[in-house]
């Protein structure tokens, strides 16, 4: 796919990672619609940044964990506005729990940011974008999957059924519209971690250092660039699945 003059939707591309990849899409020539939910100042200083390159950028609020339409934020766009073609599924929530105390609130809000929201999105992704042209999905999912966290047991469960619907939704959106999925491993400390904590993170990593947000950009946008790829789930993770 050539990705200039192409329109990608993000979910979560205020900040972190969601903004790089945002970022990296507005250097590719594309334009956006960059979602968010309660980070309004900060998804207005990234669509400035964007914009800075070249990008036009339109703001989209929603609450995922209460999407039960999707069409929305892909309708409605202004004259000359081209319609989406990518869609970037970054949006995720990281709550600590385990099976033995997990409660059906925690549990029922992180399947529907993490899964329920996605799977609406591509559906409505798919319905509008129009019969002449292609598009692509990424959806950006954990390699702990394979792996599970001890203590962020409706996290793995959300994502792995992620990772299940992307192997899925490549056969049944094929051949018009390709899903493909990056599995990240430790790219950036999570917010209010120690920094303890996030040396003994990277203690497990063979390459010694995270992956920061530049290595999610590059993997996305050859995935989108390169379009005999469907169905798979690249792990960005420094090597560290190696030591399970």
């Amino acid at each position: 796919m050539d990705l200039h003059g192409k329109t990608a939707l993000i979910t979560g591309g205020a900040h972190r990672i969601g903004r790089g990849l945002a970022l990296a899409l507005a250097r590719a020539g594309c334009h956006l619609i960059l979602h968010y939910n309660r980070s309004a100042t900060r998804a207005q200083i990234t669509a400035a940044e964007a914009e800075a390159l070249g990008a036009r950028v339109l703001l989209r609020q929603a609450d995922l964990s209460r999407l039960d339409d999707a069409g929305p934020l892909f309708a409605d766009l202004p004259e000359g506005f081209p319609p989406v073609q990518i869609l970037v599924n970054s949006a995720a929530i990281f709550p600590k729990d385990t099976l033995p105390d997990f409660t059906i609130e925690g549990w029922s809000q992180t399947l529907r940011v993490n899964l329920r929201a996605p799977v609406l999105l591509a559906q409505a992704f798919y319905r509008a974008l129009p019969e002449d042209l292609e598009g692509a999905v990424v959806n950006i999912t954990d390699w702990r999957t394979e792996r599970p966290y001890l203590t962020h047991f409706s996290y793995t469960i959300s994502k792995g059924a992620l990772d299940a619907f992307t192997r899925t939704a490549a056969i049944q959106l094929a051949p018009r519209v390709r899903v493909n999925g990056i599995a990240l491993g430790a790219m950036l400390p999570p917010e209010g971690a120690s920094d303890a904590y996030w040396r003994n993170v990277l203690a497990t990593v063979p390459l010694a250092r995270a992956g920061g947000t530049d290595s999610v950009a590059e993997t996305l946008l050859y995935l989108l660039r390169n379009d005999f790829i469907t169905g798979e789930i690249i792990r960005l993770t420094g090597g560290a699945h190696l030591r399970m």
